[in-house]
């Protein structure tokens, strides 16, 4: 399982932030209880100063085993006191006190070199921000996918209706995002406009994001001008140079509308290095098309094809274009 390396910093910036900001409301409640209970203060100063005269005493030698004692019961005393003036007052010591809100890596987000759980919550919200910058993640569920809007009369040819076809693709997707993984095959969406490619993908990006994985979800051609953008050094480079290593490292990448980008020798090339490069590295990528196989072939070089058709598993979206069909339900 990766970790994109943009979406941590932004993570342990946002927990940076959250520290400083419960630190900063801790010293002003603070600031209010000293000025109403003024012997808050003055235990406050004591505690700092018995730990003081503990630390005195080992780096002088000198034997300090009574001294941690005498320390410990005045410590205790101390603490006591500063809890029942709080109380009185209605007031609890954690509204004051600068405590770490995670116990298990005192809000550092690391527990040695690995990621806290605390930081990987909001790692998670943060890729799930970036996620919906180009889906309405709080529409697209598997839950909330319908099947009413494709036909249950049955195709003389096959024997099945549309209905039951697309219940059996959108198993499949809905298996794929629970069980993904390293041998989790890659999926090509391919089929007519309005068909839900674009509904089932946005399901399968939430749930594997959820996971903890990576997940990266652009159009083709987002995706086919960043790798111009960085070949020949047009606009913001360093951000296509950026936006390239993760659409070649993330652990799932989902390519929206392949097919709608202005076909030339960079897109040829840079598609072919994007499907070969994580072919090789076996990192997971599901691409939606509205392109029929003999568009597919006319469009791109066999080098690309014969991946596509050999190395991608296809799901096959039938029906007729949802979009009309709401559309003409007002």
């Amino acid at each position: 399982m990766s970790i994109d390396g943009r979406l941590l910093r932004r993570a342990i910036q946002r927990l940076e932030e959250e520290k400083k900001a419960r630190s900063e409301k801790a010293a002003e409640k603070r600031a209010v209880v000293y000025a109403k209970i003024p012997r808050v203060r003055e235990i406050d100063r004591e505690l700092r100063l018995t730990m003081l005269d503990v630390l005195s005493a080992v780096s002088a030698g000198a034997e300090v085993e009574a001294q941690m004692e005498a320390a410990k019961r005045k410590n205790l005393a101390l603490q006591a006191e500063r809890a029942e003036l709080l109380t009185q007052a209605g007031y609890r010591p954690s509204d004051i006190d600068d405590e770490p809100k995670c116990a298990k890596c005192g809000d550092t987000g690391f527990i040695g070199a690995k990621i806290c759980s605390c930081l990987m919550d909001i790692y998670r919200d943060e890729q799930r921000r970036e996620l919906s910058e180009c889906l309405k993640l709080g529409e697209e569920t598997f839950n909330t996918f319908s099947l009413e809007y494709y036909d249950d009369r049955k195709d003389p040819a096959t024997g099945i209706s549309p209905r039951e076809h697309m219940a059996l693709v959108f198993e499949q997707c809905r298996e794929y995002a629970r069980k993904f993984g390293k041998n989790s095959p890659n999926l090509f969406l391919r089929g007519g406009p309005g068909l839900g490619k674009t509904f089932l993908s946005a399901c399968i990006a939430r749930v594997v994001s959820e996971k903890g994985y990576s997940v990266v979800y652009d159009t083709a051609v987002n995706i086919f001008a960043a790798f111009e953008a960085e070949k020949f050094g047009l606009g913001d480079v360093e951000e296509a140079r950026e936006k390239t290593y993760r659409y070649l490292n993330c652990d799932l990448l989902i390519m929206d509308d392949l097919g709608t980008e202005m076909m030339t020798s960079m897109v040829s090339s840079a598609l072919y290095t994007l499907i070969n490069s994580r072919l090789i590295s076996k990192k997971k990528t599901v691409i939606n098309s509205n392109l029929t196989p003999e568009e597919l072939e006319k469009r791109y070089p066999p080098s690309i094809v014969s991946r596509l058709e050999g190395e991608y598993l296809p799901l096959t979206f039938i029906g007729k274009d949802i979009r009309l069909i709401k559309r003409d339900m007002i």
